[in-house]
């Protein structure tokens, strides 16, 4: 089968051809897994941490992508009873895990495409109880990004404690936040939102998608906020965000990794303008399979819309790189049954 690897981590800056398209072998699905003829898989910010040694795999090649869309080709001994073969679904960062509530910060936690070979590829295993079904209004390019932008901006809605007519922010507006946007709307309709980006062409994007305001990161909308998520790999967003908080808000970064290319604008961090008045901060940490479950029956009944940008498997690195150094409008997505 045809796949892309990731044969050691590197900076974009040493290299903008990262993974190495390659023949590997079909994988065998064990007797609990699926194995899946993989239709589609998105490209998520994760996998630039995975490949610049932020979150590294703990072995190399390894096969990236998490945000998968598949079809089941096959199936364990005992997996026959949760999915036909032919099935449509979907899994996400969490491959594994113990099964609790808190399986997302588990020692058991497993990764898909870090710690185990992912969507990058025309095949891959899941284990059947973290494949997920996708509803029949999305066609395979738009599922993939719900099963981890998607499904991370819900968690993380729910972690800011937002409720019906109180003020939410969204720092960036990629792949996640516009997702984010049309779900607060959904759950939480006389929500206000307020969206800050440094770029000008995603304010007017969060505009377009029916935010209530949109500023520069540095910008203080009009009113303080009850709760900011932020879903930048930046850190003047953190500092700005908390400024634009009300007294007891609440940041919630959702983030698995911040970059260093800014890190010294923590220095403007001020205990009393920044976390004094019961301010809080809360980071989002991985996904729960209850979130994944949870979550892509509502996009359904919205029905969500991501604005998507397709790429060819071959062109995987061209997207990572665009992903990482040009503008961000919606989330990209590898076509992979061509």
């Amino acid at each position: 089968m045809r796949a892309l690897i990731l044969p050691r981590t590197v900076s974009f800056e040493e290299s903008e051809t990262p993974l190495e398209l390659v023949e590997l072998p079909i994988p065998k699905p064990g007797p609990e897994e699926l194995l899946l003829k993989v239709a589609a898989c998105g490209v998520c910010h994760t996998e630039l941490d995975e490949i610049e040694g932020r979150t590294a795999p703990p072995r190399f090649p390894v096969v990236p992508g998490h945000e998968v869309v598949g079809r089941v080709a096959a199936m364990g001994r005992n997996a026959g009873g949760f999915f036909k073969e032919g099935t449509r679904v979907g899994v996400g960062w969490i491959h594994s895990s113990d099964g609790g509530e808190d399986e997302n910060v588990s020692e058991r936690f497993v990764a898909t495409g870090r710690d185990v070979n992912g969507g990058y590829a025309e095949y891959m295993t899941v284990p059947a109880t973290y494949a997920y079904p996708i509803p029949d209004v999305f066609s395979d390019v738009q599922a993939a990004p719900l099963l981890c932008a998607g499904a991370i901006g819900y968690r993380a809605l729910r972690l800011s404690r937002i409720e019906n007519g109180q003020r939410l922010g969204l720092t960036g507006f990629g792949g996640s936040a516009h997702l984010v946007l049309p779900l607060c709307r959904h759950l939480y309709p006389e929500t206000s939102i307020y969206v800050f980006a440094r770029d000008p062409a995603a304010r007017a994007f969060a505009l377009e998608s029916g935010a209530d305001w949109a500023g520069d990161t540095a910008d203080r909308p009009p009113e303080k906020l009850h709760a900011i998520i932020d879903t930048t790999p930046a850190w003047k967003p953190v500092v700005e965000a908390l400024a634009c908080l009300r007294p007891c808000g609440r940041l919630v970064i959702n983030a698995i990794r911040k970059e260093s290319r800014d890190h010294e604008y923590l220095r403007h961090l001020r205990y009393d303008e920044h976390l004094w008045m019961e301010r809080e901060i809360k980071s989002v940490a991985n996904i729960t399979h209850h979130d994944i479950k949870a979550f892509l029956p509502i996009a359904g009944q919205i029905p969500m819309r991501p604005e998507i940008e397709v790429y060819r498997l071959e062109e995987a690195n061209r997207a990572l790189t665009a992903l990482k150094c040009g503008p961000v409008r919606g989330a990209k997505v590898l076509r992979v049954d061509e």
